[in-house]
């Protein structure tokens, strides 16, 4: 009896079949891998974020083999010879041990804090770009609300992290914050209580940030991500108006193989760049700040990008004081607005916009498909009013170290931001929205009139007029005029092909230039004859 040849080659196909037999994976696997997402590079940018907080668990992972979060005081006796025979906490020793005993490890350490600055960047990034494109109508109000909620767990997650290696600039943070909640009424003083195990510093508070920091917070970051991009695979992809694009339909490439090859190959892109940023950019050099110390502030202490609005709304909030009178009478300081009030009301106002929008203009219905920002000018405009809030608040986070560069008086530069955030906000949100104004008009005029080609024609009467190439048939001299889509409007010649395609090459043309066009409704311009000289044929003397 022959023994049956095992075939190789069908094995894969049987295997997948006998699993499909008893689980019946098939058809939700198919209708995964068939999912259609939109082929343009704004989407892009919450990949970006995705990645990098992939980028961030694995360097994570590896810090955490390597960091001691305790309190307890230890004598340096380290690489780095400055700091040798300094009494400091072992965390922060470990974070040295890290920089310059670690193979790898200070790599790691930048890579790390990289991809924290470019997590929360990519996600106010996207945000912006949903927030202008109106991505976050229904039915995308909750994904909306999960984004907020993400920037908010990065920024407890980054100020989490940023004060583990205990050095002076991370402690003067962690004081900050103790200031913060201790400006709570009523409650401040048990808040702090309670997380320090008593008055700051107290020797509790690294080992309880430390478990937030790579248990707690990692996995409520985890949970919003999956519910993020659970929600984005149920619901239909967002797209931008074009030919073939409805609001019932998604136009773009499949999920596999095709976008799953190009997200890999993305991944791979970002999780270089951050090496190549953690390799060659310094960051946080925490072995020049020295070990913490409660009686010690240096001067210049700004913390991470996305904390600094904060710091600057602490610094130019007026030292006003609320006294309340009862029992033995409380105090409001004037820190509580700044930093527990403000915080409050832009969650708040985040969160609740989608719906007020959609109250406000009685818009219930599901949209799929994005708006140009032009052709929403006053949600651009408070757009960029909210932008403009944000980086007067940012740069005055840093107005000791402006006046100190530039020789300005520190009490003009907070006065200049207090006066800032008061003008330059509305200032921004009324010339955003005549910028959009201006850019419908013009969007209309080439609808109705065609795309200037750059050609002067003189009339019989001796007047000039501009030739325009109508968008539409039996346009300008038929009065058609086509109907705006809401997408972009070719305002080019080269946009209608009308103009050769570009010559190749970078330095220098690799290829023979395409004639030019005839201009429509002119005749080719015959070229002139050779001039030659006319002579009786005799030698010149």
């Amino acid at each position: 009896m022959k023994r049956r040849k095992l075939d190789m080659a069908s094995v894969p196909g049987k295997a997948a079949v006998g699993v499909d037999d008893r689980f019946g994976v098939s058809t939700p696997l198919r209708k995964l891998l068939n999912k259609v997402f939109p082929d343009h590079w704004s989407f892009l940018l919450g990949e970006i974020a995705l990645f990098s907080f992939v980028v961030l668990l694995l360097t994570g992972v590896f810090l955490t083999f390597f960091y001691e979060p305790a309190m307890t005081e230890v004598v340096y006796n380290g690489s780095y010879a400055p700091l040798r025979g300094t009494p400091m906490s072992a965390a922060y020793a470990s974070s040295l041990d890290i920089s310059f005993d670690v193979r790898g490890g200070l790599i790691m350490r930048q890579m790390h804090h990289w991809s924290a600055l470019l997590f929360m960047a990519a996600i106010v990034v996207h945000m912006l770009r949903v927030f202008f494109t109106g991505a976050f109508r229904k039915p995308r109000e909750t994904n909306w609300i999960i984004g907020s909620l993400l920037f908010w767990v990065g920024f407890l997650a980054g100020f989490t992290g940023y004060s583990l290696p205990d050095d002076g600039l991370s402690g003067t943070g962690l004081r900050i914050a103790s200031g913060i909640m201790l400006s709570i009424p009523v409650i401040g003083s048990w808040v702090t209580s309670s997380i320090f195990g008593g008055e700051f510093p107290g020797e509790i508070i690294i080992s309880r940030f430390f478990i937030a920091h790579v248990l707690l917070i990692p996995g409520l970051l985890v949970a919003l991500i999956s519910a993020h991009l659970g929600l984005v695979f149920k619901q239909k992809h967002t797209q931008w108006p074009g030919p073939g694009r409805t609001n019932d339909n998604v136009v773009g490439e499949r999920m596999f193989p095709r976008y799953a090859l190009k997200q890999g190959g993305f991944f791979m892109v970002v999780f270089g760049v951050i090496a190549l940023m953690g390799g060659l950019f310094q960051i946080n050099p925490i072995w020049y700040f020295g070990p913490y110390e409660a009686w010690v502030v240096s001067a210049a202490s700004q913390p991470d990008w996305y904390v600094m609005f904060l710091d600057g709304s602490t610094r130019l909030m007026p030292a006003w004081e609320i006294n309340i009178p009862i029992g033995d009478g409380y105090v409001i300081p004037p820190l509580f607005w700044p930093t527990v009030v403000l915080p409050g009301v832009l969650v708040g106002l985040s969160t609740l916009y989608p719906f007020v929008e959609a109250r406000r203009l009685k818009d219930y219905r599901s949209h799929n498909l994005l708006q140009r920002p032009r052709d929403v000018p006053e949600r651009t405009a408070i757009g960029a009013m909210a932008v403009a809030f944000y980086i007067v608040l940012t740069l005055s986070g840093g107005n000791d170290v402006i006046a100190d560069k530039f020789h300005i008086s520190l009490n003009a530069m907070t006065w200049a931001g207090r006066i800032g955030l008061l003008v330059i906000p509305p200032l921004a949100y009324y010339v955003t929205y005549r910028i959009c104004l201006g850019l419908q008009q013009h969007d209309r005029e080439v609808l109705a009139h065609g795309v200037e080609t750059g050609i002067i024609r003189r009339l019989p009467d001796g007047r000039f007029e501009e030739v325009h190439q109508p968008l539409a048939a039996g346009g300008h001299d038929g009065h058609a005029e086509l109907e705006y889509a809401g997408w972009v409007v070719p305002k080019k010649m080269n946009r209608l092909g009308a103009l050769g395609p570009a010559i190749r090459g970078f330095f220098y043309p690799i290829e023979k230039p395409a004639e030019a066009p005839v201009s429509p409704g002119h005749p080719p311009v015959e070229p002139l004859p050779e001039r030659k000289e006319i002579s009786s044929g005799e030698p010149r003397r």
